[in-house]
């Protein structure tokens, strides 16, 4: 038979046999008439291609699994998935070939509605990748649009104040405050508390690490664990065996949910991200007198750069270099 179920799936599955090979493959839909509509299709262009030389049409779809296989060692693997989540509904049902300048447009448009103009550049990136890929590695596209970013600027420091924190606390549900406090008693990144287990926990030394793997820079990192993080630790042992923060038992898998949309609505907090926390850290950390070379460790950062950006804010170490010029200055006067 042409179309066939599966034991273990709920969708109609198809055989097509053309100049001697066979596909077989899911038609992803439960809907019998549609996937008779998707084997006549397929089959088709497998006619076309095996009689005519006709180049295949590769789907949106195939393209995203194919990348999700390729780039599964990336450490932003699972956002990656997240932004591909969110992408389906406009390219879902589209091939490589039909996604055009006004697809692009659309979606453009659709995410600035919701998110910042770095963050839409993100999104517009991952589909620019996939595309260029598409074309110059898989060469399953002859062209590919060209996908133009906003111009971005590096310098964002948003981060809380103390009595913001408070307002905020107060408005999360608990399984939120215990994430928001641990990253910011270590600075650590969004997916390093949430994907933190067990195993890179030592409470008795009071130390855990970031596997290379799992940090942005792809160096380990070694995370100090303060008062305030041995108290968040200490209250999630025995909710999991594996994962440190969990919700009603599952671990946690995102952090930028409603819940905490609401947070700071209901806060009176604006334009502040999740990944803002890290910044609010870094921010406390050199109000607090930790000098750059020890931020830049504490924080993971390949290079003090990215620490610079808060020099400022803790200008007392350059109080006694300032006043090495006193005496030579008063003396003219």
């Amino acid at each position: 038979m042409s179309l066939y179920k599966r034991k273990n799936s709920s969708y109609w599955w198809l055989k097509i046999t053309i100049g001697g090979r066979t596909i077989q493959r899911s038609t992803g839909t439960e809907d019998k008439t549609k996937a008779q509509e998707y084997h006549d299709t397929l089959k088709a262009q497998l006619w076309q291609q095996d009689r005519l030389g006709v180049k295949p049409t590769h789907s949106w779809r195939e393209g995203v699994v194919r990348w999700l296989i390729e780039t599964s060692d990336k450490a932003t693997h699972l956002e990656d998935k997240r932004k591909l989540a969110w992408m389906h509904q406009y390219l879902g049902d589209l091939t490589l070939n039909d996604i055009n300048q006004d697809v692009i447009d659309k979606i453009r448009s659709a995410k600035l509605k919701e998110a910042s103009k770095a963050t839409t550049n993100r999104y517009l990136a991952l589909i620019r990748s996939i595309l260029i890929r598409a074309r110059d590695e898989w060469e399953w596209i002859d062209k590919a649009p060209k996908i133009r970013l906003f111009k971005e600027s590096n310098s964002r420091e948003r981060s809380l104040t103390s009595d913001q924190l408070q307002a905020l606390m107060q408005e999360l549900p608990a399984h939120q405050r215990e994430t928001v406090m641990f990253a910011l008693a270590t600075g650590l990144r969004q997916r390093n508390v949430l994907e933190l287990e067990w195993s890179q926990v030592n409470l008795e030394l009071r130390h855990a690490w970031i596997h290379a793997g799992q940090s942005k820079n792809r160096r380990p990192i070694a995370v100090p664990l303060n008062d305030t993080a041995m108290q968040v630790l200490q209250r999630q042992l025995g909710k999991h065996e594996t994962r440190v923060f969990t919700y009603l038992g599952k671990p946690l898998k995102a952090a930028n949910t409603k819940a905490w949309s609401n947070a700071l609505k209901r806060a009176g907090i604006t334009d502040f991200r999740w990944h803002d926390l890290r910044h609010t850290w870094a921010t406390w950390q050199r109000q607090a007198g930790t000098p750059t070379h020890e931020l830049q460790r504490l924080g993971g950062w390949r290079t003090g750069a990215m620490v610079e950006r808060y020099a400022h804010l803790a200008p007392d170490h350059l109080a006694t270099a300032a006043k090495r010029l006193d005496a030579k200055l008063m003396a003219t006067f």
